[in-house]
């Protein structure tokens, strides 16, 4: 790793601090670093802060496996069938241009605001971007590769394997990877508005009702450490599945 990257978040930091210690700001709005560090190890101690974060982890994995199984096999759907094309993919164009956040409000009426609302929101947070990279990478599948398995007689679940999968590896590990990105950011979105339960986005809440600025940076800092690994994790496994290209 680069430790040049770490420059700007130094920089922030040394900031930060000459803010908070300078008198210019109200403390209780600009937090002291040591104030952070204290609030975090009193989190930990009460295990709050854990609980909150497994919530939202879990939550967030859970969403985004249903809603990218369900977007990598509509994809497969929707690239290798010209029917299914046909009859589906105008609807699902219309369905994308709708802003997430704008389907709150209908989720909240069909699943409430608990867990299964939240999970829903995630789930379609990563449907629309692997579903759009499988379409893309199963049709560019080279022809000629299509017509020697023609040849063979490959059937159907065989052609798939061999052929199309492969060629729309590269596609859809990245539709995914952006899927992992999107949940994470629909699971905290999903816990600021539909509050019921635990997790970082209720955390930040509690700390902006309570005038806690100290607990709402806090759960901002781990949004963002928490991204920046799953990003990692995504990336490294993205690499990882695709050894074979370079090979």
């Amino acid at each position: 790793m680069d430790l040049r990257g770490l420059v700007p978040v130094a920089v922030l930091l040394v900031g930060w601090e000459a803010v908070s210690r300078s008198g210019l700001t109200d403390p209780r709005i600009v937090p002291p670093l040591e104030g952070l560090l204290g609030l975090l190890r009193v989190e930990v101690a009460q295990q709050s802060l854990l609980a909150n974060l497994a919530a939202s982890v879990v939550r967030d994995l859970t969403g985004f496996a249903i809603g990218a199984s369900i977007g990598v096999a509509g994809g497969v759907l929707l690239g290798l069938s010209p029917l299914a094309s046909v009859l589906l993919r105008p609807s699902f164009d219309v369905f994308r241009q709708i802003a997430l956040f704008a389907w709150i409000p209908l989720i909240a009426m069909w699943f409430g605001i608990g867990e299964a609302s939240k999970i829903v929101f995630v789930a379609l947070a990563a449907f629309t971007p692997t579903l759009i990279n499988t379409v893309e990478g199963t049709r560019s599948a080279s022809l000629r590769l299509v017509e020697v398995g023609t040849l063979l007689r490959y059937r159907r679940w065989q052609m798939l394997h061999a052929i199309y999968l492969p060629a729309a590896l590269p596609s859809i590990l990245t539709g995914v990877h952006l899927a992992l990105i999107q949940s994470w950011l629909a699971t905290i979105g999903a816990e600021y508005f539909m509050t019921a339960g635990p997790g970082i986005g209720t955390l930040i809440i509690e700390g902006r009702d309570r005038f806690q600025m100290g607990q709402t940076v806090l759960g901002m800092i781990l949004i963002g450490v928490v991204g920046f690994l799953l990003n990692r994790i995504a990336r490294a496994a993205e690499h990882w599945l695709l050894r074979w290209r370079v090979a």
